[in-house]
Parts: structure tokens; C-alpha cells; sequence
């Protein structure tokens, strides 16, 4: 049954409000949200639109539209609110966070009756925004808008992107926090979801012993998003915290198998709905590199390095675990959903590398020296991840050295050492071998890792690109990532320039290597 599309107002109206219309920067409590409007901008202009998310909505961009994505007006059936959470950041208590330069427009019911959440990235300050101005710059919102939508079309979990839009007004950053601020371009992301709600979420009311607004979240997520639980109570509790961590081990898995890092999965970083969400410092393994995180501030203890990710997820659930415990009051049920997650990201982890290698599954007798091989192999020399593993569907495994290994050649940032082609060699032997176990026939080899290797994947260096492009007012190259990025699967043969590893112009460079959480 096809509905008119139309703005609901079910999170205001059925969990507690801050009780003050007050816009100034200050601790909210026993309420889940403060109603807000967004600071109108002096010249909005469209940068991007995505086509595929608005046909999800079933809207079409207008000039009204343009004025309530950039927070000019308001469309009829709009409460604009941010909502109020904490979080531990960097393994730290933080207190209060929230919204800071958030405004969710309302949740939009679609013609096929789906309730998407519309939030606006930089839309003006809350009562959330501490020592912030609300405000957004063009290149953090570019690259969120850019990664949502890639990584949709990689098939991982995520929050999408609807348009990005720049505001004709500047705002002040310190990009390096090397106290050299400067005037960049405003924009703000439309972000889309079912739902915004995060760990910090359950975590601040559990700070404040908060029992009452704690049930009443509680209750309000699992009705609106996990009515398959049932009714909310301590049976529908321990399942939907157990399917938390069943969604958010799959999440990881896919993270691991793209070669994604996030660079600041703090708890307030971290979807209860399983969705990739706050697109910051984030980066792509560039050389595979299991330390590497791209995120300055963690520079130094490196704790939320690509490695680190699933220990990190594990542990952002304990600390969700510990919120729900006046609900549950049962360490067994909680104990079980922690259980499920390593269960999750296991089986997951284990099946998405199996099809990135083009087996079956994992599991035949010498699998662990293969895998364990292989990682050491892709460590001894700077190798290219995404490409290693798309051009190893290449490899012919009948030739002998040393064509066999020349497909992944181009996956190496200098040419294969004495030290590594050895290594290289026995490598193959064995997964020659655990190919043929598998009886794959050699032409069914490569469409099958295919589907599982993307060719293109959100590099850094491409984002910075198009960020060099759009400051000058040139939104081609953009468009035409954008555009590439929604098929990462497919060869593209015309965008190969595209596929490329990183460039030795951008080791180092900023916005390419390494980014702040400045934006």
C-alpha cells in the first residue's frame, strides 16, 4: 500500500524533551533531544545530489528542498531536533556530547511506507555544540557524502547520503591543530537513515542514573526499529542487545574485508541500528598495514588502527552492555550478546575472506598457514591491498614463475624485492593447491573473487582530489568518482586512472595520508 510521502513526528513525541528552548551551550537532563532549528545560511547552492537515495524517499529536489537541506526553512511536518548523548572517547568517560552540529529535520515516511530520519551535518549550533560553531566545512562534508554512498555500493552497512550543498559562507578551522586556523567554504550533508541513535545514546542516561529516560529509549528503539522483538520488557531486551552485536560483528567484517578504517569508533561513533555512521578521519588501507590508523589524534596510541577495529567494536559493546544493565539485570543475557558478536564477525570475517579469495569457505585442513601466509606476505613489502586482492583473481595458477606472479605486480609500490618474491612463490604453491582442493574451475574463478574485490574503493587521495576541484568550483570530479564508485565491482576499463594506487605525491600530503577530526 503506497502512502503520500510526509514527516512524522514519532521520537518528539513519544520519548521525554528538553523542557528549554534556550540555544546556548549547556548539560540537558532527563531528556532525549532539545528542539532546535537550524541557522539559516546567506547563499545555499546545490554541490550534489543523490538520485538513487532521493528515489528512496520519493522526493525530487526543488528549490523548496534546497531551502530546508540547508536550513533556510522549515518543510511542513518538520521538528527539527538534536539529541542529547555521551560516549567514551578514546577509551575515556566524556560526559555529555550530543548533536553538536546535527539536526535531525524530522523522520520522513516514503511512498512505500519506510521511515527514513533526515539530518543536517553543520547546520548551526545546539545546545550540544560545546566550545563549536555548529558549523561544517566543504571538505569533511564532501567526503561524508562521497563514502556514504560508496560504501552502500560496496554492500557494507551504512548511513546514506542525500545532497550536499554548499552555504556561500566561511567557516574557521585549524585543519592540522598546529594553531594555524584558516577560512574554508561551508557546506552541510543530508544525512539519511532509519535511525541516528548510537551507544552514547543509552550510555549518558546510565551515567546520571537515569533509569526512566534509559527504558524509555530503550523502548522506543526496539518498537520503531525491532518490532520483530516484540514488546519491550526483559526477554526483547536481551535479544535486541544480542542482535546489536550480531549486527555490529557482520559490520566489522565488511570494514575488514574493503579495507576501511574508521579513525574514531568512539561510542558515540557507533550505530545501534549496525550502521557505518560519522564519517570523520576515516581512510582506506592504502599498503596493507594493520597499524595504520588515519586519524592525527590517534597518531600516538593508535587505538583505533584497521587491526584494532574488532577488539575496539567488542569492547564499544561492554560499554553498552554496562548502560543496559538496569534494564536486564542479567549478566548471563548480556554475556550471551557479547558471545554473539565474536560469533558474528567470526563466521563473517571467515566467509567474506573466503570469497575474497575464491574459495568455498574456510576451514580445509592447512587453511590457517594460508591465511596466516598470506597476511605476513601482504606485511613484507608495501603492498596495495585493494589491488592485491582484485589482481590475484588474475593470477593464472597453471604458468610458472615468472608470469604467474606478474598480475600482481602492479599492486606493489616498487618492484617485488629477492626478499618478497620468494615468499611470493611458496605463497602460490599453496593456494594453487587449496584451489584445486576446491575443484574451482579456472574461468569461474575470477567473476566469483570479483564480486567479492571491489576496484574502487573511496581513497583518500581521490576525495582530496575532488575536495581541490570543488573549492575552485569544479564539481566534475566529483561527479564522475561519485558516478565510478556506485559499480566498485564492475572493471570500468575508462576509469582506470581511478583504480590506481596512491601516488607518491600523496604519501605525506594532507588529506590524503593522515586527517584531523577538524571539520
Amino acid at each position: 500500500m503506497k502512502s503520500s510521502p510526509e514527516f512524522l513526528d514519532r521520537f518528539v513525541r513519544t520519548l521525554p524533551g528538553d523542557p528549554s528552548n534556550h540555544p546556548g551551550v549547556r548539560q540537558v537532563l532527563g531528556a532525549c533531544y532539545s528542539r532546535v532549528l537550524p541557522t539559516p545560511v546567506r547563499e545555499p547552492r546545490l554541490l550534489a545530489w543523490s538520485d538513487e537515495v532521493a528515489d528512496l524517499l520519493g522526493v525530487r529536489f526543488d528549490a523548496d528542498w534546497l531551502a530546508a537541506l540547508s536550513g533556510n526553512r522549515l518543510l511542513p511536518g518538520m521538528q527539527p531536533y538534536a539529541a542529547c548523548y555521551g560516549g567514551h572517547q578514546f577509551g575515556q568517560w566524556a560526559g555529555q556530547l550530543g548533536d553538536g552540529r546535527a539536526i535531525t529535520l524530522g523522520e520522513w515516511q516514503a511512498p512505500d511506507q519506510r521511515i527514513w530520519e533526515l539530518q543536517l551535518k553543520g547546520a548551526g549550533m545546539t545546545p550540544y555544540s560545546r566550545r563549536a560553531d555548529g558549523r561544517a566545512v566543504l571538505r569533511s562534508s564532501l567526503r561524508e557524502y562521497l563514502c556514504s554512498e560508496a560504501m552502500h555500493a560496496l554492500g557494507v552497512p551504512t548511513t546514506r547520503a542525500l545532497s550536499l550543498i554548499a552555504t556561500g559562507d566561511s567557516v574557521v578551522r585549524d585543519m592540522l591543530y598546529d594553531g594555524n586556523p584558516k577560512a574554508e567554504p561551508g557546506a552541510i550533508v543530508c544525512r539519511v537513515a532509519t535511525s541516528f541513535v548510537r551507544f552514547g545514546n543509552f550510555e549518558i542516561f546510565a551515567s546520571r542514573d537515569d533509569t526512566d529516560t534509559l527504558r524509555h529509549l530503550a523502548n522506543h528503539v526496539i518498537q520503531t526499529c525491532f518490532p520483530e522483538l516484540g514488546p519491550p520488557g526483559p526477554d526483547a531486551y536481551a535479544a535486541w542487545f544480542e542482535t546489536i552485536c550480531r549486527r555490529t560483528g557482520l559490520l566489522m567484517a565488511h570494514w575488514m574485508r574493503v579495507g576501511f578504517v574508521h579513525g574514531v569508533m568512539n561510542t558515540d561513533n557507533l550505530s545501534i541500528l549496525g550502521l557505518t555512521i560519522d564519517y570523520g578521519p576515516y581512510g582506506w588501507l592504502e599498503d596493507y598495514d594493520p597499524n595504520w590508523t588515519p586519524n592525527t589524534t590517534d597518531a600516538g596510541g593508535r587505538r583505533y588502527a584497521y587491526g584494532n577495529q574488532p577488539a575496539i567494536a567488542e569492547w564499544n559493546l561492554g560499554m553498552l552492555a554496562r548502560a543496559l544493565w538496569p534494564l536486564l539485570d542479567d549478566a548471563q543475557a548480556l554475556e550471551n550478546g557479547l558471545a554473539t558478536y565474536g560469533e558474528a564477525f567470526n563466521r563473517g570475517h571467515s566467509e567474506m575472506l573466503a570469497a575474497k579469495l575464491g574459495l568455498a569457505a574456510l576451514g580445509h585442513p592447512g587453511d590457517k598457514a594460508l591465511i596466516s601466509g598470506l597476511f605476513t606476505l601482504l606485511g613484507r613489502q608495501e603492498t596495495d591491498y585493494t589491488l592485491f586482492f582484485r589482481q590475484l583473481a588474475r593470477v593464472d595458477l597453471t604458468q610458472a614463475e615468472p608470469q604467474r606472479s606478474q598480475p600482481l605486480q602492479v599492486a606493489y609500490y616498487a618492484p617485488i624485492s629477492a626478499q618478497t618474491q620468494p615468499a611470493l612463490i611458496d605463497w602460490l604453491d599453496l593456494y594453487a593447491a587449496r584451489i584445486r582442493a576446491d575443484s574451482i574451475p579456472p574461468e569461474a574463478r575470477q567473476p566469483r573473487m570479483d564480486r567479492a574485490n571491489p576496484r574502487f574503493v573511496a581513497r583518500n587521495y581521490l576525495a582530496q582530489q575532488a575536495i581541490d576541484a570543488a573549492t575552485q568550483g569544479d564539481m566534475s570530479v566529483l561527479e564522475r568518482l561519485t558516478r565510478v564508485l556506485k559499480r566498485p565491482y564492475d572493471e570500468q576499463p575508462e576509469h582506470a586512472d581511478l583504480a590506481a594506487k596512491r601516488p607518491e605525491w600523496a604519501r605525506h600530503k594532507a588529506g590524503c595520508s593522515m586527517l584531523s577530526c577538524s571539520s
